[in-house]
């Protein structure tokens, strides 16, 4: 019969949709070194060099924790790095063994009941390797990248810090002799009680002292890569003092030479478990280094290609585990180093990839000269360097919700395991966008006399609601979650005056069946009332929406409404606009308002606008020490002051008289000469430009002066003294 349907109608569509398979497998190689410059090569290999030299403790003490010996730290350190080198689209990420995949593999190890360190660890942890190479391959071709815009930032710090404290307490017995622990925290707490007890002292003393130089050096001198320091002291102390006799542990020694290819051998039985296991690493890999990637991006004003980068993770994991290797994971701590030193392209990952080459070949002698506590310092220096409590201190200020979500995902990986821990803090995530979603951030709009714009009641002490009409604003979707805290706001709010309710639904993009059932519910009760329902600001597509949910009868009636005037209009209201407890003559539209920075301050900084006014006074006593005299900052530090706003900075000044005094050297009394000179001025342009306001100024000039009488007695006399005198 012919061509098949399908086949016809891929010719006949190839005009209207080409489609370009090469697109969705485009692969750039050697993106970073297109056009090189020829002023990078120095900070390139000289930056290449030292991550190198960093690396060989840290590789070494991951490997471990993976349950490799030490010398796969290295191997891990060539051919990954230079695969993903000339694959990366990311100028600076330097990848390597790390912390995350090495715990995860660890800790995998010991649910498959693989002792770490034998023969069977280093057959199964190549096999993990693989599998999460495939992972990632597989994530390449669905071009699973922008799956991490859904692992929130307080997940993966939890988590990354959870995984970090984890080996932290593994690691500790290894700085006084005994072996390292395993499993979660309650074991590894038995552990460290069971073996501190046959503590060696000089282990300690070494390991202690090690650490302590690491972490004080880090605050210090930052840039100082004083971990191959402290790696070179511990292998010289081990060349001239006999470590046994002490009972200090060293490394094995490594011979020279290149790691072999091997092809992982798959244990049936272990299958699943490995597959599991293998998916978890590919996701921390993707997570942990896709975010990391960009935030280095972002900040350095450059772009990766996501997808493109998750070829280059699976490519180099596929190099470790033909090696022999653990996973391999982007490496924060040694990309930090390289913005650090000035390296600016991917050559120098290549550069410490040939630098290890170079080791491996001819420098190997001075592995077995290692002490282990050392090498232990250096591992948990890394490691609590990459702990993020600094990012749960900020979340504890801004979000306690997302506070508790990083600790959730802390404890998680700390109390029940890495792969529990992830699980809980992304059914925390999900919870909490669920609960952010239906307790949105919503309030009851009135009008400031004399302004034209509709702001929040709760928070302008200025504003007033408009007579006989509720007018609010709800930020979110409306559905099956928030829809009944809507409904209740609204029906709270409306009293036998009321006559119209509008609702500002700038914010609402879309309304489910729940909710549509919901709104025509309090459309008809509010009917009944004698109250007419009006939604408006939203966008048009909304419309569409509901008439699709059946509410389209609220369009043809006229209750749907582009802007909340057309809303007031359609009530027979018109500018000015009656407001509660407000004079008409006093709100003009027209007429320019009186009250703009407080209003703007209380806006912009919320409840710390007080704070505001009063650091930039602060600021403005310490300018008068480098010359600026009163006039100059008088008026404050916001451009087009207005008369009320003007005072305010006045009253925060007076208060303040004793210490411009001290600066300045000038009499209290010509201070205070200035400010009610200056008050003065804006009284009597109050009275000529706004005489509505008079009284109400009078007022709160009242209340200002009792402030200062309480805060500054002192200065109230100064100032009530000019005032008779006036």
């Amino acid at each position: 019969m012919g061509k098949t349907i399908a086949t016809k109608e891929l010719e006949g569509s190839k005009e209207e949709r080409p489609i370009k398979v090469s697109k969705v497998l485009k692969v750039s190689v050697c993106h970073t070194l297109r056009n090189y410059k020829k002023e990078n090569i120095i900070p390139d290999i000289l930056t290449g060099i030292i991550i190198a030299a960093v690396s060989i403790p840290i590789s070494m003490g991951y490997s471990q924790i993976a349950g490799l010996p030490a010398v796969y730290g290295l191997y891990g350190s060539v051919l990954p790095i230079i695969v993903f080198g000339l694959l990366s689209t990311s100028r600076q990420f330097i990848f390597g063994v790390d912390a995350a995949p090495a715990a995860l593999v660890g800790a995998a190890l010991v649910t498959l009941g693989v002792t770490p360190g034998t023969e069977e660890a280093m057959q199964v942890v190549p096999v993990i390797t693989f599998f999460t190479a495939i992972w990632l391959l597989v994530f390449f071709l669905f071009k699973a990248g922008k799956l991490v815009n859904y692992i929130s930032t307080p997940v993966m710090g939890g988590f990354i810090s959870g995984i970090c404290a984890t080996i932290i307490l593994m690691q500790i017995p290894k700085l006084y002799g005994a072996g390292s622990g395993t499993g979660e925290l309650f074991e590894l707490m038995e552990h460290i009680a069971a073996t501190v007890k046959d503590a060696n002292v000089p282990s300690i003393v070494m390991g202690v002292i090690a650490l302590v130089i690491l972490l004080v050096s880090r605050r210090l001198i930052p840039k100082f890569p004083m971990a191959i320091c402290v790696m070179a002291a511990g292998a010289v102390m081990s060349s001239f003092i006999d470590m046994d006799e002490y009972g200090i542990v060293c490394l094995s020694e490594v011979s020279t030479g290149l790691p072999s290819f091997i092809v992982p051998q798959v244990d049936g039985r272990m299958l699943p478990d490995i597959l599991t296991v293998s998916l978890s690493v590919a996701v921390v890999i993707m997570a942990e280094t896709l975010l990391a990637e960009n935030n280095f991006a972002q900040k350095n004003r450059y772009k990766i290609d996501d997808n493109q980068e998750l070829l280059a993770f699976g490519a180099a994991n596929l190099a470790a585990a033909f090696t022999g290797c653990c996973p391999i994971n982007g490496s924060v701590s040694r990309t930090t180093m390289n913005e650090q030193y000035g390296g600016r392209t991917q050559l120098t990952g290549i550069t410490a990839g040939v630098v290890m080459i170079v080791i491996l070949l001819c420098g190997t002698g001075f592995i077995g000269y290692l002490p282990v506590p050392v090498l232990t310092a250096i591992v948990i220096s890394a490691l609590y360097s990459a702990m993020e409590f600094d990012l749960a201190a900020r979340l504890w200020k801004v979000s306690k919700v997302e506070f508790y979500i990083f600790c959730g995902a802390f404890l998680g990986v700390l109390l029940l395991g890495t792969i529990n821990g992830v699980l809980i803090g992304m059914i925390l995530s999900f919870v909490a966008v669920i609960k952010k979603a239906a307790d949105p951030p919503r309030n009851f709009l009135g009008l400031v006399p004399g302004h034209g714009e509709f702001l929040a009641l709760e928070k302008f002490k200025h504003a007033y609601p408009i007579q006989h009409v509720v007018i609010y604003r709800f930020s979110s979707n409306l559905f099956f979650a928030n829809i009944a805290t809507f409904q209740k706001d609204i029906m709270d709010a409306v009293d036998e005056e009321t006559r119209a309710v509008i609702v500002d639904a700038s914010a609402i993009g879309s309304v489910d069946v729940t909710a549509a059932k919901t709104l025509r519910i309090m459309y008809d009760n509010l009917a009944d009332m004698g109250i007419k329902l009006y939604i408006t600001e939203h966008i048009g597509q909304l419309n569409a929406q509901l008439r699709k949910l059946g509410l389209g009868d609220l369009i043809e009636n006229g209750s749907v409404r582009q802007t909340i005037e057309r809303a007031l209009a359609d009530c027979g209201l018109s500018s000015p606009y009656p407001l509660v407890g407000v004079h008409n003559s006093y709100h003009d539209i027209r007429r320019k308002r009186t009250d703009t920075m407080v209003q703007e301050l209380v806006w912009a900084f919320g409840d710390d606008a007080e704070d505001v006014i009063e650091r930039h006074i602060q600021e403005s006593i310490r300018s008068m020490k480098n010359g600026a005299d009163m006039e100059q900052i008088m008026s404050g530090f916001w451009s087009q002051m207005d008369i009320q706003d003007e005072d305010e900075w006045l009253e925060h000044m007076e208060s303040h008289i004793e210490e411009i005094v001290r600066v300045t050297g000038e009499d209290e009394n010509k201070i205070a000469e200035h400010i009610e000179r200056r008050r003065k001025q804006l009284y009597e342009r109050l009275e000529k430009e706004h005489p509505e306001f008079v009284e109400r100024y009078k007022a709160r000039r009242t209340r200002m002066d009792e402030r200062l009488r309480k805060h500054n007695p002192a200065a109230y006399e100064v100032v009530m003294k000019l005032r008779e005198k006036g």
